[in-house]
Order: structure tokens, then C-alpha cells, then sequence
């Protein structure tokens, strides 16, 4: 069986997921077969693995960090909200049902087996489990039927380390207020401290280290300092959404000047907004999340992301004004383009018989020759193919990514955004349909020519672009175009900005986890933590 250490934080968005991943890359680079683990997620950020099977995107971007492949084991319990009181629940990759939280707290110790039969199935593979936590294991009101802190390292008999936040303030607070709150027994577990996101002169420092442990004999593995990587964030906390880009001059993400601004709309319960992080990295681009109509202003493409609420969220956009400028921009012709629940709001109407979302029956944007339907079962599948693009230049554009979503679209004018093929099993996809949605659901190869045939996806009219796919803006060939796009629109020639380089997504993510890992690995003392995962004495 696999070796164990486990992280946790003395609050949420401690660093845990970006400590987790880098001693991921630590141990593969180190030889060891290594894989992540949480038990529990809570995140509007999901992922279809090559199964078919859902789950949350911090454990994805870990599994990267370890070079293997996602999967469900590594998440076996994923809450989705769907309102401030209840969530989607889905175990090992499949949706058990929605709970209130009341209901979903008395259950949880039901969900152990599940845990810890996902757990063994990795244990039994690898030499190496990095576990992470959640929030913090101070919460002393769920305790009792804690499953993924304190309760979850009892279970699996881990050693824990101990991250807090430096960059909030009052760190040592929370280290010492956090492990005090525990029991004696789960105060041994804490092996060490781990301080993140420290900014300075480490020095000064030193008399707190040496302060805290004369109160309480923890010692530290090290201070973290804050670090400018770029990889996949887990949940709203990510620190993308309050970026502001353009308020000045427009620069991208790098700081040089921007020639186009895309504005992604910031629903309340935007899902799987790591479908544009491809899109930020670009040179030339400035990406934000914007939530006023004014944000707006000076747009040269706006977006429409993913949500776990469609209907909820386009009664948002409506009360706030968005809906009304988004769609006059459209009418000047400024490109929109929407992904899953996005594409679906761009749509004549949107109906919900099985009370999925709301309930009834609601008017779209609009903008899109569409209808929306929702289903009862979850549309859950990775997909390849080939888009029309933005250029109408008719060359064939490859994509790739994952469908996930819970109503099927019918197309009642347009063209297809995309043609694609499921690459587990199209019967997934087609159990969730209602027999009146599959009857005017578009699946045979497109009329005009597709290059490689396959299911239709999405819809294009004039200047507005909409798909279920998930990712689609992951591929080389979907960045340059929509970057020629936009370059096209503003009268800038590509060699002004590209200097001769292309981006690779791929290669990017590689460099970023190989920066975590090194400036991890300079900084955390690796001896003490080989001596913890050999349950050796480091005190």
C-alpha cells in the first residue's frame, strides 16, 4: 500500500491545492508513482474523465502536477451548489441526487465505504497519496461527522502538515488557534507547519517560528513564498475573477499592451471558468470577469460561461441590465459566444418540465435560433471534432474537450458550431433526452460537408457562437483562431504580436507545475517531509 501525507489549512484558500500539486511534481520527479486524493470537493469546477465519470478540477490539475491520468477516485464525493442551501451531490463520478445541506450532513458517514473504497483503489497503485483537505479542521461544529479533515486522517492514518494563510494576516493565529481547537490525539497528527504566500525577508520571521514552537511543539517544514505560477484554480475563490484587466491602459496578462479585450460574464454560479484560462494566457489579450453592464464597455468579445443554474442566472443577467446591453452590442455586432449553460441563454427559450432548475418555461436572449430542454439525467461525456471557427474562412478548426450538462438543445436555424464524436459511448448522452428534445435534435453528419461527420454541436448565427463543449478553447488550433480573429477585427497583423511563437497550452501547464515544484522544493524542507512519510520522529 501507498505511503500517505495529507495537507491541511487553517481555512479555505490556504494555499492547500497549490501545495498538494507541487509535492505531487516533487515525488514524480522524484521516482515515486504519486497520486492525489479529496475525498470531499465543494465546486462549481468539474471534469469528465476519460470514463465518463465527474470530477472536481483541483484534483485534475494535481493528477497533471503528477503526470497520470484524472480520475473519479481521486474525488469521490463532489458537491455541486445549486442554491445557498443544497447541492448536486456526485459519488465516484455519478450524480446520486440533490440534498439540502441538513440532509446532506446527517448522511455523510453513510458515504465512508465509498471514500475508502476510492482510496484503496489508489493506495493498492501508487507508491505515494497526497491527500488534501478542506477548509479547516478547526470547525469544530462538524467534527462529528467530519469525513474529509481531521475524521478522513484518522481513517486513512495519515500524517497531516499544516498551511496557513501569511498574505490574510495573523498566521501565527491561526496556526496556534487552529491546532489548539483540536484534540490531543489529532494534535500529534500535525506533524509539522507550513507557512504560504509570504512576501519579505524571511528573518523577520524567525522569532515568531521560534515563539510558536516553545507554545506548542510543532515544528515548521517551511514558508512558502508567494508564488507566480499560473495553473488551474479550484473555485470562485480564485483570485481570476477580481483581477481587473483594462482599467487602464489594456495590457494582457504578461503586461504588455493588449490590442482586444474579452469580457467574460461573471454569473453568480459560474461553473468550469477554467474553459478561458487558455484564452488569458494569450499575448494580445486581455481577459476579465465582468459583473456590471458597464464593465462592458469596449468589449471585442464577450462570453457567456458555463453555470450550474441556467435559468436562475439569465434572470441575473436581466435584473442587473447585463441582458440588455449584452444584446445590443450583439445587435452592433460584437461577437458573443456561449458555453454550456452560456450557449443555452442565448437561446429563444429555455423549459424545464422535471423542475431540474426552476420549473416552467422562460424566455432566452435571443440571440441564438435555439430551444433548450432540460432532462433529468446528467449529459456527461469527453468529446472530439472539428469547429466551423470564428473566420468563415471554411477551414476546419480541431477541438476537444467534455460535454456536461442537464438539458438537450434543439437547433431551429444556423449553422453548427462544431461536429464532434463521443469518445465514451454517445449512449450517454442520448439516455439523457427527452423522446421530444431527440426528436428535433440534430445527429446526423452535417449536410454541408463535416469534415469528419459526427453529432452536431452548437449553433452559429451572424456575429453569436454557441457549444456544450467544455475545453473548447484548449486546442492550439482553437487559440490562433480566435486570436486571427480578433486581430482581423481590430486591423492587427499577427507578427505584431506573436514574435514568431506559438502557444502550447500543453507545454505551458508542463513549465508552470516543473516552477511550483522547484520553488517548493527550495523552500520546504524535503528531508523532514521523506522522514514524515516514513513515520520517523522530525520533533
Amino acid at each position: 500500500m501507498a505511503k500517505v501525507i495529507m495537507i491541511q489549512g487553517t481555512m479555505s484558500n490556504a494555499g492547500k491545492s497549490f501545495l498538494a500539486a507541487g509535492l505531487c511534481r516533487i515525488f514524480k520527479q522524484d521516482g515515486l508513482r504519486t497520486a492525489p486524493f479529496k475525498s470531499q470537493n465543494m465546486a462549481l469546477n468539474s471534469y469528465i474523465t476519460k470514463d465518463g465519470l465527474e470530477m472536481g478540477r483541483a484534483q485534475v490539475m494535481q493528477a497533471e502536477a503528477a503526470g497520470i491520468e484524472p480520475e473519479a477516485a481521486m474525488n469521490p464525493i463532489l458537491l455541486k451548489p445549486t442554491s445557498n442551501m443544497g447541492s448536486q451531490l456526485i459519488v465516484n463520478g455519478e450524480v446520486r441526487g440533490n440534498y439540502p445541506a441538513a440532509e446532506y450532513f446527517k448522511m455523510k458517514k453513510s458515504l465512508i465505504p465509498d471514500i475508502m473504497d476510492a482510496y484503496n483503489t489508489l493506495a493498492c497503485r501508487y507508491d505515494v497519496i497526497v491527500v488534501e483537505g478542506a477548509g479547516s479542521p478547526a470547525e469544530i461544529n462538524l467534527r462529528e461527522n467530519d469525513i474529509v479533515n481531521m475524521g478522513l486522517a484518522e481513517m486513512l492514518d495519515a500524517p497531516v502538515l499544516l498551511a496557513g494563510d501569511i498574505d490574510r494576516g495573523g498566521v501565527f493565529a491561526q496556526l496556534y488557534g487552529t491546532a489548539a481547537l483540536l484534540t490531543e490525539a489529532e494534535q500529534k497528527r500535525i506533524r509539522a507547519f507550513v507557512i504560504n504566500k509570504f512576501r519579505g525577508d524571511k528573518e523577520i520571521l524567525k522569532p515568531g517560528l521560534s515563539m510558536l514552537y516553545e507554545r506548542i511543539r510543532i515544528p515548521f517544514a517551511g514558508v512558502i513564498p508567494y508564488m507566480d505560477v499560473d495553473v488551474d484554480d479550484e473555485d470562485s475563490l480564485s483570485e481570476r475573477l477580481t483581477e481587473k484587466h483594462g482599467t487602464g491602459p489594456l495590457l494582457d496578462r504578461s503586461g504588455h499592451a493588449a490590442f482586444a479585450k474579452i469580457s467574460v460574464i461573471r454569473l453568480p454560479r459560474i461553473s468550469n471558468f477554467t474553459d478561458f484560462n487558455a484564452l488569458e494566457r494569450l499575448p494580445g489579450i486581455a481577459l476579465s470577469y465582468v459583473s456590471r453592464p458597464e464593465e462592458l464597455t469596449g468589449s471585442d468579445l464577450i462570453i457567456l460561461p458555463g453555470t450550474k443554474n441556467t435559468m436562475g442566472d439569465l434572470k441575473w443577467l436581466r435584473q442587473n441590465g447585463l441582458e440588455a446591453v449584452i444584446t445590443r452590442m450583439a445587435g452592433k455586432g460584437i461577437p458573443v459566444i456561449g458555453v454550456c449553460g452560456g450557449f443555452q441563454m442565448l437561446g429563444t427559450s429555455l423549459s424545464d418540465p422535471h423542475g431540474v432548475e426552476e420549473g416552467g418555461t422562460m424566455r432566452g436572449m435571443e440571440l441564438l435560433p435555439i430551444r433548450t430542454i432540460f432532462a433529468e439525467k446528467k449529459t456527461r461525456t469527453r468529446v472530439n471534432g472539428t469547429a466551423a471557427g470564428f473566420s468563415n474562412d471554411g477551414v476546419p478548426v480541431k477541438i476537444n474537450g467534455y460535454e456536461i450538462h442537464m438539458g438537450e438543445t434543439i437547433r431551429d436555424g444556423g449553422q453548427p458550431f462544431s461536429w464532434i464524436q463521443y469518445e465514451n459511448g454517445e449512449n450517454i448522452a442520448a439516455m439523457a433526452m427527452d423522446s421530444d428534445a431527440r426528436s428535433g435534435y440534430k445527429t446526423d453528419s452535417n449536410p454541408n460537408g463535416a469534415p469528419d461527420g459526427g453529432k452536431e454541436d452548437g449553433c452559429i448565427s451572424g456575429n453569436v457562437f454557441g457549444t456544450y463543449v467544455h475545453g473548447v478553447f484548449d486546442t492550439e488550433e482553437m487559440q490562433h483562431e480566435i486570436r486571427d480573429f480578433l486581430a482581423e477585427r481590430k486591423g492587427v497583423r499577427p507578427e505584431t504580436y506573436e514574435n514568431g511563437e506559438t502557444f502550447s497550452m500543453a507545454k505551458y501547464k508542463e513549465e508552470q507545475y516543473d516552477k511550483m515544484a522547484k520553488i517548493i522544493r527550495e523552500n520546504l524542507d524535503m528531508d523532514m517531509i521523506y522522514r514524515i512519510l516514513e513515520r520517523k520522529d522530525v520533533r
